[in-house]
């Protein structure tokens, strides 16, 4: 079993930053991709970008140039960190990590008032 635990959601303006980080504990084995998803209220949920062991970094179009994703093996931590936010990233945020399964976090709530 593997348990991811988010932390850093919140309230913030449009234009502001947040950071979001989650961590991976359990029996973990190889883990080949740590991502962050989002799922706005009736929408589905979509990928917002992900990160391979390797480093290699995967954006949906709507981010790009605007979130960092970040990991550290060591710690099996993966980061987002969310710049110029605006009000339609407003949504949960979901960890995912792909090893021998795929599991998910909690979610964690990002809201941006505009």
């Amino acid at each position: 079993q593997v348990q991811l635990v988010e932390s850093g959601g919140g309230l913030v303006q449009a234009g502001g930053s947040l950071s979001l980080s989650c961590a991976a504990s359990g029996r973990l084995f190889s883990i080949n991709v740590l991502g962050w998803y989002r799922q706005a209220p009736g929408k589905q949920r979509e990928l917002v970008a992900a990160v391979t062991s390797g480093g290699i970094t995967n954006y949906a179009d709507g981010v790009k140039g605007r979130f960092t994703i970040s990991r550290d093996n060591a710690k099996n931590t993966v980061y987002l960190q969310m710049n110029s936010l605006k009000a339609e990233d407003t949504a949960v945020y979901y960890c995912r990590a792909d090893s021998l399964g795929v599991y998910w976090g909690q979610g964690t709530q990002v809201t941006v008032s505009s």
